[in-house]
């Protein structure tokens, strides 16, 4: 099984922060739980989440027309929150009216929007930081952790948004800095997205190939894809450490995520 894998049938991308090393102690296994989007979740995974890991709260960090477009299905016993990072106005505001007009249309194939995302720079190495450092993208983290402090005991979280890695990966590398996990540690996390997703990502690679793209083009498709890269993380790392001087001073200031709160989190989440 990949590392940090959790069964769940129907979910892409479906894992768990359980085990990692942060400050001497382990983040409890089973409570912090990360994935792709659920509309197609099986019966038995609906089970699981509800019955093995108990979940208190599905946070659902998409646009509202991707939430529209296929809506979370209501877990038994569990609170669903919307907390979107960014909305389509956010990411079109500045485009070629021509771009924003392809979102929605059917007729689009993946590979136009693709050449159109590209042509307009919308996928690179920067982007990140505008989830992080936006005043939505604060509020939606702000209440991310909001939430993640009222998590009772023996309950869990799940975050998601559309494949389970950008948005989704820029909460989990906040949570991981507020338990105390190091740099190498965060990475290691963001990164497993490629092994989850690596048949997707070689066939992606060798239909790509006859076209002759370079490296820059074939990475933002790859990321486009479903894989990550290793400097948009970097960099959006870097970003809030300059900003804020770390990751702490952005929760701290940015998120109003206090000393205490980061102690009370780390009581709840992390294990001996």
């Amino acid at each position: 099984m990949l590392d940090k894998a959790i069964e769940l049938n129907g979910v892409g991308n479906a894992r768990q922060l359980g085990g990692y090393r942060a400050g001497g102690r382990r983040v409890k296994d089973g409570v912090l739980l990360r994935t792709a989007g659920l509309d197609r979740m099986s019966p038995e995974t609906m089970g699981a989440l509800q019955n093995r890991f108990r979940v208190q709260m599905v946070v659902d960090l998409r646009m509202s027309m991707e939430r529209a477009a296929l809506p979370d299905p209501e877990i038994p016993g569990a609170e669903n929150l919307h907390l979107p990072v960014m909305e389509a106005e956010d990411m079109l505001k500045d485009v070629d009216p021509k771009l924003a007009a392809m979102y929605g249309d059917p007729g689009i194939s993946r590979m136009e929007m693709f050449e159109a995302i590209y042509a307009q720079n919308i996928i690179n190495d920067q982007m990140y930081i505008g989830f992080l450092l936006t005043e939505r993208g604060k509020a939606a983290y702000r209440a991310f952790f909001r939430a993640l402090l009222r998590l009772e005991e023996g309950r869990a979280m799940l975050w998601h948004c559309t494949d389970g890695k950008d948005r989704t990966g820029c909460a989990a590398m906040l949570v991981l800095f507020a338990l105390g996990a190091d740099r190498e540690t965060v990475m290691r996390d963001y990164l497993l997205t490629n092994a989850f997703n690596a048949r997707l990502l070689e066939d992606v690679r060798r239909k790509a190939a006859p076209l002759g793209f370079p490296e820059d083009k074939l990475n933002a498709l790859l990321v486009m894809s479903g894989g990550v890269d290793a400097s948009f993380m970097e960099n959006a790392i870097d970003a809030l450490e300059r900003e804020y001087g770390s990751v702490r001073g952005y929760l701290n200031e940015a998120l109003d995520v206090g000393n205490g709160e980061i102690e009370a989190l780390r009581e709840k989440l992390l294990t001996d």
